[in-house]
């Protein structure tokens, strides 16, 4: 006979069991109770709360590559658990010993009051008499998510993840598990499906989440890795059921391998894991609200203020006084409220290889870049400059100051990545200089916004004070998130933008600092309306910070796609303002002005997609914000012959009531553009009268 323990909260049920013999088994986590007979008595071995594999050890199973049946995470027995409250909500502890080397885990499920999310993590403690060396610790362990429900997995389960790539970030795709190869033909494989990333780019190929739907009972499992470097999400078979695991770095996986000496411990990589009776919609409108729980609280994610930057499609890192002004006065004319100087602002000419001293460029700015900094205030704009302070360039002047001791090491040599160096954050003087550099900034030159890129990938690691490469990227990871900590605690009005060549560090370990987040690099506005749409899944609408860069050859469409593509989310103004015509520029001021108005509602509210997730190539796209009884709908049409659309939208069906419905902007759309509201069926047919179009709808229920 085994103890069960059962934990209802917030709409989450989660389940484990104790046997005699001491074995922890995680039976459920979900959004209603387990379902009887989901899970036969001879399957609740593989139900393992924790894996953890120490070098060594043995491990058991058909594994191949996966990380189930690991010792002495098969050897680890139950001493306990604490249940208790805090400021965030209930948490649940549960402590496990190995009795052969005396080493301790305790698993932890952070709940959140009033939001069907929790954050999970392990500490690991070596409280025996003898070194071990850990190869691989689960952050979350469940086997049996796909349990509910009498159909076949291969059937009825759906896993939803995000691709990512430089100017394609965000690329959404749904699949069924025998799509991507884990097909059900036995109780337990060799095949796993593995999201992984090696590096200091956390989303460089794969977002670090996923919601796992199960189409026959309705339900949603969801997630997100909680960390700015490499980590690990895997899913296979055990005891007949499908298993999740995720975690931080692994050996086999990322190069992270860890020493342990008697009294050292380690805390595991947080991951956020939560369940709904419902969708992908559901499960992100959970995430959403988590989101903005653990986020740092600020202003900025308040008041949304529009940003101009003179990057994208407009000065390309070549500013100087004599560019900027006009900028700055089109900027100041249209209702922009933070200005950006982007790259270039320290180097007299090429300056992608000198970065790394910051010191601002005589020749750009003859009188000083104070100069056109305090111009910007003049203005009523909060002023910005470009950062890249995690690297330093092969031919900085900085250079002469420095060591190796400053950079990451492998194999005896400097790390380089596109003509850069990797600093080491963990090192004190690296500390001392990226402090002097925003003190300057903000105390010297008065700068409030800062765009902090991050323009290489790191690699697997450094070899200074580690135990493995990985480790010593996970130290210096985590030594970066202290450092940030340290700036905003010392300038809580600080407004640091998080930018990686656009979204390649689109992760909540830097998200829960930073208020807004870059999401491409994409120079083509009509391919980032499907990265614009999607991006709510990612992260919260007011952090989403989207380009708007109206060209200079366009005319009034290519202007209102521009501003359409930001409008639900955070505008990151560009462009050539000054030397558009006034009836475009007019144009972009409307939809600022607009935004203004609407902002409130985009801080509280949550995302919704009337026709699915948006893919590249598709030819209408839509995304929608819900706040109460009011909705905000965008819709592209991005290509193709059809001129019409129908918009499923999220109200009751039949209602009596019909809502009150208009073009929000443009206010005068242009002839052919028509809405018809279709009651039956609660949706909104649209007309756009060409390609290349966008409208935004405010409809009142």
């Amino acid at each position: 006979m085994a103890d069960r323990y059962s934990i209802e909260e917030n709409g989450l049920y989660l389940m484990f069991d104790v046997t005699e013999s001491g074995d922890v088994r995680l039976v459920h986590f979900g959004a209603a109770p387990l379902e009887s007979g989901a899970v036969k008595d001879n399957q609740l071995p593989g139900f393992r709360m924790l894996e953890l594999q120490l070098t060594g050890e043995d491990r058991a199973e058909y594994h191949g590559r996966s990380h189930r049946a690991s010792y002495p995470g098969l050897r680890m027995v139950y001493r306990g658990h604490e249940d208790s409250r805090n400021e965030l909500g209930r948490l649940i502890a549960v402590t496990l010993v190995d009795p052969e080397t005396g080493l301790r885990a305790v698993q932890h499920y952070q709940f959140y009051d009033g939001i069907q999310t929790v954050r999970c993590w392990v500490e690991l403690d070596n409280a025996g008499s003898e070194q071990v060396e850990v190869e691989y610790v689960s952050s979350f362990a469940l086997t049996g998510v796909d349990k509910e429900g009498i159909q076949d997995r291969n059937d009825k389960m759906r896993l939803t993840v995000a691709h990512s790539g430089w100017q394609s970030e965000l690329q959404w795709r749904t699949y069924k598990l025998p799509e991507i190869g884990l097909s059900h033909l036995a109780d337990r494989g060799s095949k796993r499906l593995a999201f992984s990333n090696t590096g200091s780019w956390s989303a460089a190929e794969n977002l670090p989440m996923g919601v796992l739907e199960n189409k026959e009972t309705g339900g949603s499992l969801f997630w997100q890795i909680e960390h700015n470097g490499s980590w690990h999400a895997e899913m296979s078979d055990q005891n007949d059921h499908m298993y999740l695991y995720l975690s931080g770095p692994t050996e086999h996986d990322n190069h992270w391998w860890l020493k342990l000496a008697p009294g050292e411990s380690f805390k595991s990589v947080p991951v956020a894991v939560g369940a709904v009776q419902g969708g992908f919609e559901q499960a992100i409108a959970q995430l959403t609200q988590y989101r903005r729980a653990i986020r740092r609280q600020n202003d900025d994610n308040k008041l949304l203020r529009v940003i101009f930057n003179d990057y994208m499609n407009c000065l390309w890192g070549s500013p100087t006084t004599e560019k900027l002004f006009p900028l700055i006065d089109a900027a100041a004319d249209v209702g922009c409220e933070y200005f950006c100087i982007d790259a270039g602002w320290y180097a007299p000419g090429e300056w992608w290889d000198g970065v790394g001293e910051w010191m601002p460029s005589e020749e750009r700015f003859p009188e000083g870049i104070k100069y056109v900094l305090d111009y910007i205030r003049s203005k009523g704009l909060i002023p910005g400059l470009w950062l890249e302070l995690e690297v330093m360039g092969i031919n900085s002047p900085k250079l002469a100051e420095t060591d190796d001791s400053w950079f990451f090491m492998r194999h005896g040599k400097r790390v380089k990545d596109r003509s850069r160096y990797q600093l080491d954050y963990r090192n004190p003087a690296v500390i001392a200089h990226a402090d002097e550099v925003i003190r300057r900034l903000v105390e010297d030159y008065g700068v409030g916004y800062i765009k902090m890129d991050y323009n290489i990938n790191a690699g697997i690691g450094t070899e200074t004070d580690a135990d493995s490469m990985g480790d010593g990227l996970l130290q210096h990871n985590r030594a970066y998130l202290q450092w940030l900590d340290s700036i905003f605690a010392r300038y809580p009005e600080l407004v640091i933008e998080n930018c990686s060549s656009g979204g390649m560090r689109m992760d909540y370990a830097m998200l829960s600092r930073h208020s807004i987040q870059s999401t491409s690099d994409q120079e083509d506005y009509v391919n980032y309306a499907a990265i614009a749409a999607g991006s709510p899944a990612a992260l919260t609408p007011e952090q989403s910070a989207i380009w708007s860069y109206p060209l200079r050859e366009g005319d009034d469409e290519e202007v209102i796609f521009n501003m359409v593509n930001a409008l639900l989310l955070r505008v990151h103004q560009s462009g050539h303002l000054a030397e558009l015509s006034p009836r475009r520029r007019e144009l972009v001021k409307e939809a600022l002005d607009y935004y203004k108005t609407i902002r409130g509602d985009i801080r509280e509210a949550l995302p919704f997609w009337p026709l699915g997730l948006p893919k590249g190539g598709d030819e209408w796209v839509s995304l929608g914000l819900r706040r109460d009884d009011r909705l905000y709908v965008a819709v592209w049409r991005v290509a193709g012959e059809s001129a019409e659309v129908t918009l499923p939208l999220p109200t009751s069906p039949g209602s009596a009531a019909e809502p009150a419905i208009r073009c929000a902007y443009p206010a005068a759309p242009a002839a052919g553009t028509d809405w018809t509201w279709n009651a039956a069926d609660s949706s909104l047919t649209v007309t756009l009268p060409a390609s290349r179009t966008a409208r935004l709808f405010e409809i009142q229920l």
